[in-house]
């Protein structure tokens, strides 16, 4: 605040502007709101302009305020600031982020209607939340809309396309999409890279998959860990652990780190062929590296367990995720449930059941099975016998 207290010397808006600025970069947006109201005070060359407003509305929805950047929005316009283009794709951005696609297509009307015209920010920021939201069919939309007002789609706008369309199963629309962005001469990046990868894994070119992660640093796109974590995947879903294991001495020494992800798939890929130990040692090796199992990976290691009979092993780790502090819901009791019941122990079966209903966690039968009124019914009604 040392700009504002000089006597003979006082700040113009844009001096104000790098103070707010500073304030949202350190994620102190209040301060810097407390401030652009203190400007509009000053009145003069001091009051708040478009750029001022941006500023802050771009700090509150960085900070997850999506409430607070809507009533600054409003606010702008009460005091006859007129918004641009950079304050509606703010908004637009922070709805779809917060899964509003209806408000956020709201938004984008009225900033046509205002004759603001959309660019190419705006639009991916559309897209890709109806795309998140698996509207395709409307994000399909919105990209001719946008080419039919002469703004040109870019890598983003497409890797959103083709995520959406890989997560519906939708794969010829995938092929479709990425010859589109060939012919259109719209450069490929790590994401279309892994995308492409993935299509080509899913539909099972696998030797097709395999040259193309080794093509690609050649064409400048260095394979990241969600590029070796789906070579991992598609090796761990044929069954090849040899190659996947190959592969994981290969990303160690490319000095890749390994995420959770990749920990996660490899610990499954040994588990389900009944190979606990080696899974074991890929468990113990997260925790050196500071990666922390997640609810995912001590399912896949207690559902492993459970299958082959080794209770105490799957206690343990149901104890360690209890006292980790990681959530346990009817699947993991299921889990145990299953592998007590199998064992005969009838006891501890029904303890584990009786715990589940004490926390009031429900089983979630499968259709058919709508009344479970014990633990037998539990078992038996889930296939579990």
């Amino acid at each position: 605040m040392l700009l504002h207290r000089m006597p003979n010397d006082l700040p113009d808006v844009k001096s104000y502007s790098i103070i707010l600025k500073s304030f949202c970069d350190d994620g102190k947006s209040q301060r810097a709101l407390d401030l652009l109201r203190m400007m509009r005070k000053k009145g003069s060359d001091h009051s708040p302009d478009v750029v001022s407003y941006n500023t802050v509305i771009d700090g509150f929805l960085k900070e997850g305020e999506i409430s607070k950047a809507l009533d600054l929005f409003h606010e702008m316009k009460q005091q006859g600031v007129v918004p641009d283009v950079v304050t509606y794709s703010s908004i637009i951005d922070g709805q779809c982020k917060a899964r509003a696609m209806d408000k956020a297509e709201g938004v984008l009307r009225q900033m046509l209607d205002n004759g603001v015209r959309p660019n190419t920010v705006t639009y991916n920021s559309i897209i890709d939340g109806l795309c998140k939201a698996r509207a395709m069919d409307k994000a399909e939309g919105v990209l001719w809309q946008m080419v039919d007002n002469g703004v040109r789609p870019n890598t983003v706008t497409y890797n959103s396309l083709i995520h959406g369309y890989s997560t519906s199963g939708q794969l010829e629309e995938v092929a479709r999409l990425l010859e589109e962005m060939k012919t259109q001469g719209i450069m490929w990046d790590v994401f279309t890279c892994n995308s492409f990868m993935e299509y080509l894994w899913k539909t099972r070119r696998i030797k097709e998959a395999t040259e193309f992660f080794y093509s690609m640093a050649e064409k400048g796109h260095k394979p990241d860990v969600v590029s070796y974590g789906i070579m991992l995947h598609g090796y761990a879903t044929e069954g090849s652990l040899v190659d996947m294991n190959d592969f994981r001495e290969q990303m160690v020494r490319d000095g890749v780190v390994p995420s959770l992800s990749v920990y996660n798939i490899l610990i499954g890929a040994y588990a389900k062929c009944g190979k606990m130990d080696a899974a074991m040692l890929v468990f113990k090796d997260m925790l050196k590296h500071g990666v922390n199992p997640d609810q995912v990976t001590y399912l896949i290691v207690i559902a492993a367990f459970c299958r082959m009979g080794r209770m105490d092993d799957a206690m343990d780790k149901f104890s360690e995720m209890i006292d980790m502090g990681e959530p346990h819901d009817n699947n993991v009791y299921e889990c145990m449930i299953k592998g007590y019941f199998r064992q005969g122990d009838l006891v501890q079966a029904n303890k584990l059941f009786t715990e589940m209903k004490n926390k009031g966690i429900r089983h979630r039968p499968r259709k058919g099975n709508e009344r479970i009124h014990n633990m037998f019914d539990l078992v038996i009604g889930t296939g579990m016998a």
